[in-house]
């Protein structure tokens, strides 16, 4: 079992100073989350995520309630309890090339400022890890429904005049974006954060984009809200 007491880590990047928290170890078994995943069908999951995903049991949390429930109350001001919105596998397969434009720069996972995400890492260092980003334009380094119109505007505005980002996975500074923050990824890595706050897988340029669990970019993607 996971010990509620045990050590993380909280990175604070940029000027919105969001909090990113790490935890290593997340489980006591994650070979078997990976065993699991070998035995499951990955599809394709709408136009936003680039590869394949697949159903996680959220039951594998469990281990982690007591921890997770600290670190929600302590570091995020979760003051209530949380529903879980998903959890999935997901496998980064997609050729640079082939990335849509919206792909191609830093996202995030809705403008909600009480979704939280939690990225657990089920492979290792060499698969690059998950990077933060500041806006330039309108200093922005999070979305919320207020500043949506204004972000737009201003990507819509820059792709007039400069054509579309080039085709690649997004990482360090750009005339766009400016990278606040990284967390590499490790084996059995957890990183927790708001899911408004703009930021990117960092895929290495010669990364092989295996469509494996086994040899893949793997990891459990899950989103809690507060209720």
């Amino acid at each position: 079992m996971t010990n509620p007491q045990k050590a993380y880590s909280v990175e604070r990047f940029g000027t919105e100073q969001a909090p990113v928290v790490i935890i290593d170890n997340f489980v006591s078994d994650p070979d078997n989350l990976k065993s699991k995943a070998q035995g499951l069908r990955f599809e394709k999951d709408g136009p936003y995520y680039p590869g394949l995903r697949a159903p996680a049991d959220p039951a594998y949390l469990q281990e982690a309630v007591p921890l997770l429930s600290r670190i929600l109350e302590t570091e995020f001001k979760v003051a209530r309890g949380t529903d879980l919105l998903g959890c999935t596998y997901s496998l980064v397969t997609t050729p640079p090339q082939d990335l849509s434009p919206k792909q191609r720069i830093p996202h995030f996972d809705g403008t909600d400022e009480n979704i939280i995400a939690v990225l657990h890492f089920l492979c290792d260092e060499t698969n690059g890890g998950t990077a933060f980003f500041r806006h330039n334009e309108t200093g922005f380094e999070s979305m919320t429904s207020r500043r949506l119109p204004d972000y737009n505007h201003s990507l819509e505005r820059y792709a007039h005049y400069n054509g579309l980002p080039p085709a690649r996975y997004f990482t360090g500074d750009t005339e766009q974006y400016k990278q606040i923050g990284t967390v590499n990824a490790r084996y059995n890595r957890c990183i927790i954060y708001r899911g408004n706050s703009l930021h990117s897988g960092r895929i290495p340029k010669d990364l092989p984009l295996s469509a494996s669990p086994a040899t893949g970019r793997l990891t459990i993607n899950s989103f809690l809200v507060e209720t």
